[in-house]
């Protein structure tokens, strides 16, 4: 039983040792390929949101779960808005950002390596006003339904950057409307709300999905009212960037009927960023926590419409096109994320060393053949020698017999496995013929 065993242990390490180079050589090819494609993505990522209690860092709370549960921290960057998000792109410090379109150059920042995971939300233009305010303006309505109606109010239109005021700018002028002509103001959102319910502003302007805590406490404050885009089509044929969009009547309380009719807003359509050198797992992991957390219906759109990659001012990366639009590998439902991702990064890789290593391994048969073959074949040497030595008559009788009596005993020694033992039987076979022509020399 132990020199079977001995035999099977044996012919193992010989097929190890047989297999062995090419083993050596498929290894350093995939730590070469792991090194260069890089497939785990870091820890750590930077999200840039925008001012705090705003819907950009609602969403940005919501984005920092959904990859926790992949082992990817996100660390949330609080900033003034989309323009200070798109500067810390540039920058290099974020990675991912929420930006509102309509606040930058696209030919600049695609040059400058963003691309566009897909396009999230409608973001509106929300202009509240208070009624009083109003009536002054407009005494027979008490209602404002043009930004030309602005005129002579104490109006906020948020922090440079938000870039609110950059897209305001482009209105009034398309409105003919002097900033000079109105008492403008550059404050945050939350202290600008507070002074409008407290008499000191006419008029604010705030550009936020319906979900931020400020548009839903003031589309239900007394004595304030949001003003009615009539024109909201012909925004949007001169600006690319906006959208006409409608605020349901009775969408933001049914029980109240708020708002009492349907009201006409223009939109922007805000988009999740990224960095050309953010890690193509990273991106695809936000890609994938878009669908799932802006997917479903809200105020001005219905199920399914969001995200999407048709509305984004910049290229969309493939990460965000195949998350959004196309089909899932089937190993992403079966597999943790860290496998799957380093399947999708490294499986031509893969396929290139099978491809390879086919026709390579047809090389592992012979080597194991010439290594078994060779513990026989290394002891015919000696015995040609003394084959050489009987020949000639140059060695002694009784030193040659010895030689034989030895080299025969470390034969009878020599474990090969039973389908070459016919290699070690006809090397007994030629010592003992020696043997015979020795003794009749």
């Amino acid at each position: 039983m132990g020199k079977r065993l001995k035999l099977v242990l044996l012919s193992i390490h010989d097929l190890a040792v047989s297999i062995g180079p090419l083993l050596l050589i498929l290894i350093a090819v995939l730590a070469a390929a792991y090194w260069w494609l890089d497939p785990q993505p870091p820890k750590h990522v930077t999200l840039a949101t925008g001012p705090t209690g705003s819907a950009y860092a609602t969403f940005g709370e919501r984005y920092a779960k959904a990859l926790a549960a992949n082992g990817i921290h996100v660390v949330l960057k609080a900033t003034d808005g989309s323009s200070d998000n798109l500067q810390l792109l540039r920058s290099g410090e974020a990675d991912v950002a929420f930006v509102r379109g309509g606040g930058g150059d696209p030919a600049a920042d695609e040059a400058a390596g963003l691309t566009s995971l897909g396009s999230l939300f409608y973001e509106p233009l929300w202009v509240f006003y208070r009624t009083d305010a109003a009536r002054s303006v407009n005494r027979k309505s008490g209602v404002l339904s043009s930004l030309a109606q602005l005129k002579g109010l104490r109006v906020n239109i948020d922090k440079p950057g938000s870039g609110v005021p950059a897209i305001m700018d482009k209105l009034f002028a398309a409105n003919h409307l002097d900033t000079r002509s109105m008492n403008l103001s550059y404050l945050e959102p939350a202290p600008a709300m507070q002074a409008l319910l407290g008499g000191m502003l006419d008029a604010v302007v705030l550009a936020s999905a319906p979900q931020s805590p400020l548009v839903q406490k003031l589309l239900r404050a007394p004595g304030i009212e949001l003003m009615d885009f009539p024109q909201g089509d012909a925004y949007s044929r001169r600006f690319a960037f906006l959208s006409a969009v409608t605020l349901p009547r009775g969408v933001v309380d049914l029980a109240r009927d708020v708002p009492p009719h349907d009201v006409e807003l223009l939109a922007a359509t805000t988009s999740l960023l990224s960095r050309e050198q953010t890690h193509p797992a990273l991106r695809q992991l936000f890609a994938q926590a878009a669908l799932k957390l802006h997917g479903g219906a809200g105020w001005f759109h219905r199920v399914g419409e969001f995200p999407n990659t048709k509305t984004s001012e910049l290229p969309v990366s493939p990460e965000g096109e195949q998350a959004i639009n196309g089909t899932p590998p089937f190993y992403q439902r079966y597999l943790p994320f860290w496998a799957s991702n380093l399947i999708q990064r490294m499986w031509l890789v893969f396929g290139g060393l099978l491809v390879l290593m086919l026709p390579a391994s047809r090389l592992v048969p012979p080597l194991y053949q010439f290594r078994v073959r060779r513990r026989v074949f290394r002891w015919y040497a000696r015995l040609r020698d003394i084959e050489a030595r009987i020949d000639a008559g140059t060695g002694q009788h009784d030193t040659m017999l010895e030689e034989l009596d030895h080299l025969d005993r470390v034969v009878n020694h020599v474990a090969i496995p039973l389908s070459y033992a016919n290699e070690l039987y006809a090397l007994r076979d030629h010592i003992a013929m020696v043997r015979r022509k020795l003794v009749k020399a």
